[in-house]
């Protein structure tokens, strides 16, 4: 039984491939309890690897720095390409507000931990270890040992007070969202959703406003800056394909999809608007005419990836209009200027032998979006990779700031997800691939990150300060998150998982948004996570040099 004994004991990569997926694997099971409701999910992976290392179980260095770090490089990135696309419109929605009640997180937090340190009750670099420990930035302590060192000064108490406070800093936020839950939903103020504003909106008009008549398709789209396409005409009983030369008449009923904020504005352009809903979910497009057929063409062909819709001409080369494109479960309005993506589905109504041309041209072959493209994602985390290594220097600071291996990653996966398009980079994965990816790399972090608490973790708590800093770490974890919780829900009037979010984001903690997505459904909080994070996790990295600086210089 020696081989055994080898296998599970001996420092090898087997070894540590073996040890790093039992506690995966234990804590995932785990994780799947629920008790009153409430689970705390993936976290148990965590506590799974501090019991593995107290026990005496350990990796070879360099494999545990290897898998701790591609973990959390592969979860960091996939979910900034996850949030990516809708991250530039909700930024622009409620970013600014989400990022000002998260720097209030970071400043609060921050000045909690220097208050001992002006009353005499501690030294610097033990609080700054308990800051970083609490508030779970590994970047923020790397940045405040090396400043020390430079200034000659301890580092090693930050190391381990950070590594004491750094276990509760990452169940703190978990357990300040179930103590606040309850209080912050029935709190919650009702949300006008803007994020479907763009949202197509289907409406048929009369052409009664003689100053259309006679008038050209494209004549008429360029009275009006409303954005809308016009799918069919009626005339005489009769269904009309339109194209850009077609001519208004009068007394003509349009098929126009638009957004429903332009339909008061489209109803005085062309005269009236009649009662057909068209934007319930049953309608058979296909009966309204027997020549003409309505199809939803998947895009798949990668050479169409990132192309204006008016580039392709198919109205022109087959006798189609493109009616709307729907995205990420959002129909949108079908204009010419709109860039499309590898996973889009067009709306293209014409003649079926024109139909199946369009198909050919755009690719309509599911099983080529079952397939992640695997390029786009190591490229990104490559990008991602060199993007955290790069020095940022500013005044006064002698040693350069740095983005990290969680920071670089998130922002390039962001940047790509939303942009990549533009430069036919296919970005595309479905979400069961982006999920998988996610679940993977932070199961792999979380049970790296316990394995190496876990050595000395009872030993190190039983020290009468380690029990102060356990105290107050737990302080500062809590009050920022529940304080600005309240702000957020009350006052600012955020959504529970907006909030949510932007508190994991703030306090750098992937492990409470893991919690978070698994109690609240949809992807909000993971974008508001995405939203706050980069910002405040470099803030950290630059307090941390800034505050050892100026209190020894």
């Amino acid at each position: 039984m020696n081989w055994l004994q080898d296998t599970f004991l001996s420092h090898s990569a087997v070894q540590a491939v073996i040890i790093i997926s039992l506690i995966c694997a234990i804590g995932l099971s785990l994780g799947k309890i629920r008790f009153r409701g409430i689970t705390l999910g993936v976290t148990f992976v965590f506590f799974i690897g501090i019991l593995a290392g107290s026990l005496g179980l350990s990796l070879d260095p360099a494999m545990l720095g290897y898998a701790e770090s591609f973990g959390l490089v592969l979860f960091v990135y996939t979910l900034g390409l996850q949030v990516g696309p809708g991250f530039i419109s909700s930024f622009r929605i409620g970013g600014r507000d989400l990022t000002l009640l998260s720097l209030g997180v970071v400043l609060l937090g921050t000045l909690m931990a220097l208050i001992p340190v002006w009353v005499g009750q501690a030294e610097l670099p033990d609080m700054m270890g308990v800051l970083c420990g609490a508030t779970t930035n590994t970047p923020a302590l790397g940045a405040a040992q090396q400043t020390l060192k430079q200034l000659g000064q301890p580092d090693s108490v930050a190391a381990l007070s950070c590594a004491v406070t750094y276990p509760l800093g990452l169940v703190g936020v978990i357990l300040a969202f179930i103590i606040m839950k309850g209080w912050l939903v029935r709190r919650e103020k009702p949300q006008v959703d803007r994020s479907k504003e763009k949202e197509a909106f289907i409406a048929s008009f009369q052409v009664r406003n003689p100053a259309v008549f006679h008038r050209s398709l494209h004549e008429v789209a360029g009275f009006d800056e409303s954005k809308f396409v016009v799918s069919r005409i009626w005339r005489s009983g009769k269904v009309i394909l339109p194209t850009a030369e077609t001519v208004i008449e009068e007394g003509d009923r349009v098929l126009v999809i638009t957004q429903q904020r332009f339909v008061e504005q489209l109803t005085i352009f062309f005269g009236s608007i009649d009662d057909t809903d068209w934007n319930k979910q049953n309608i058979d497009w296909n009966a309204l005419d027997s020549k003409l057929v309505s199809q939803r063409i998947l895009i798949t062909r990668p050479s169409i990836n990132g192309k204006h819709l008016g580039d392709l001409h198919l109205r022109n080369r087959y006798g189609v209009n493109v009616s709307r494109v729907q995205r990420a479960g959002i129909q949108l309005v079908a204009t010419p200027q709109l860039t499309l993506r590898v996973g889009d589905r067009v709306t293209v109504v014409g003649e079926q032998e024109s139909l199946k041309r369009v198909a050919k041209e755009l690719g309509n072959a599911v099983k080529h979006l079952d397939e992640p493209n695997m390029v786009t994602i190591f490229i990104g985390i490559v990008l991602g990779l060199v993007l955290g290594c790069l020095p940022i220097e500013f005044p006064g600071i002698s040693y350069p700031v740095r983005l990290g291996l969680a920071g670089g990653p998130i922002i390039m996966g962001i940047l790509i997800g939303a942009f990549g398009p533009r430069f036919h980079m296919v970005a595309y994965t479905t979400t069961s691939a982006n999920l998988m990816l996610r679940s993977l790399g932070l199961s792999i972090y979380l049970a790296c990150l316990g394995l190496a608490a876990g050595a000395d973790f009872v030993e190190t708590v039983m020290q009468p300060r380690a029990l102060w800093w356990i105290a107050y770490g737990l302080l500062i974890t809590l009050v920022p998150v529940i304080l600005l919780a309240v702000i957020s829900v009350k006052w600012s009037g955020k959504t529970v998982a907006s909030t949510a979010g932007m508190l994991c984001g703030a306090m750098a903690n992937p492990i409470a948004l893991g919690y978070v997505n698994d109690v609240i459904p949809g992807d909000k909080a993971s974008v508001s996570y995405a939203t706050v994070y980069p910002l405040c996790m470099f803030l950290r990295v630059v307090i941390a040099q800034v505050v050892v600086m100026m209190w020894f210089t």
